[in-house]
């Protein structure tokens, strides 16, 4: 019945997640400490990569998270429809990009959001020993060398939700990113001289009379 994409899939086919309107009333909280962008505890309790991954799928999965029905593209040239189950995952990505959202410059994080296509693309299509690959991981492990820290987040009915994060690398700073007196660390008006030089190429087109807005 999954060949037909309009056909919906049958609960009974799901094994390690229930659905959201199954899932407990109450929300859960879990805390995930990272060291250099990895998982090494789950509320405070080390765990290896394998225990934190199965642990993940069971809390997770008991919440009603990381259910895909999708239709993918094929190496081979057609498309197939997939049901998925990826409870732990779901929320290893979700808690992955909070944790790099303050310790990663933001120019190191958009180089690797750039090359991460290009990676699942090696490793989907089964190149994990490529050269290729590796030299991406090269990068991907140098840009994860300040990824510490600690990511709370609240599992509840299908849907994962960061809460909380904190990092002794972290690059947050609140006495910048104020709304009220920063002390002088930032000052406003140094914004007007970079707004004009960023609109140089656009006020040079509309010189010569060029309609920008169409």
């Amino acid at each position: 019945m999954l060949e037909d994409p309009w056909h919906p899939s049958d609960e009974d086919m799901w094994r390690w997640t229930v659905s959201p309107e199954a899932a407990p009333d109450e929300a859960t909280y879990i805390e995930l400490d990272y060291q250099k962008g990895d998982i090494v505890a789950i509320n405070g309790e080390p765990m290896s990569p394998a225990t934190i991954l199965t642990e993940l799928n069971r809390v997770a999965g008991a919440n009603g998270i990381g259910r895909l029905d999708i239709v993918e593209n094929r190496y081979v040239g057609m498309k197939a429809r997939g049901c998925y189950e990826t409870p732990g995952g779901t929320v290893m990505l979700k808690a992955h990009r909070a944790i790099e959202s303050i310790t990663m410059d933001r120019e190191a994080a958009h180089l690797k959001d750039e090359i991460m296509p290009r990676y699942a693309k090696l490793v989907y299509n089964g190149y994990w020993w490529s050269e290729e690959r590796q030299m991406l991981q090269a990068l991907i492990n140098r840009s994860q060398e300040y990824v510490n820290g600690t990511v709370k987040l609240k599992l509840y009915k299908g849907n994962v939700d960061v809460v909380g994060r904190k990092s002794e690398d972290s690059l947050f700073d609140a006495a910048m990113a104020t709304m009220e007196d920063d002390a002088g660390a930032y000052n406003q008006q140094d914004a007007a001289g970079f707004i004009k030089l960023n609109a140089l190429r656009m006020r040079i087109e509309a010189s010569k009379g060029r309609d920008l807005l169409k």
